[in-house]
């Protein structure tokens, strides 16, 4: 008698064991649909954003390139440009007097000739 009761007790038990894990298994598995379906939507939301910010960017650089290659843009890069190098020559002009100044005023040099 004491092993049937043992039996039927142990019956019973992995009846309920299984019974546990398919209900684990199936909350896992719509835990698990959930997320996928939440970080689904996360993605396609990502991808609209980012489809949008790379249009952006594009109607940027064009408008960009579209303001640098019209008539008073070029006028204006050129006027810099001009102004910038005549500031330059200005300067090493300014130097080189600068320089031959200090040099004759300097005491017992004498300048060579060249050869």
């Amino acid at each position: 008698m004491a092993t049937s009761r043992k039996s039927q007790s142990q019956d019973l038990l992995v009846s309920v064991a299984e019974s546990i894990g398919s209900t684990l298994g199936a909350i896992a598995a719509k835990a698990d649909a959930a997320q996928k379906a939440i970080v689904g939507s996360t993605d396609a939301a990502t991808k609209e954003v980012k489809r949008g910010a790379t249009k952006l960017v594009r109607r940027g650089k064009r408008a960009v390139a579209k303001v640098r290659g019209s008539k008073p843009a070029r006028k204006a890069r050129k006027a810099r440009t001009s102004v910038r190098s005549a500031g330059t020559t200005a300067r090493k002009t300014a130097r080189r007097v600068v320089r031959k100044a200090k040099r004759a005023a300097k005491p017992g040099t004498k300048r060579r000739a060249r050869r």
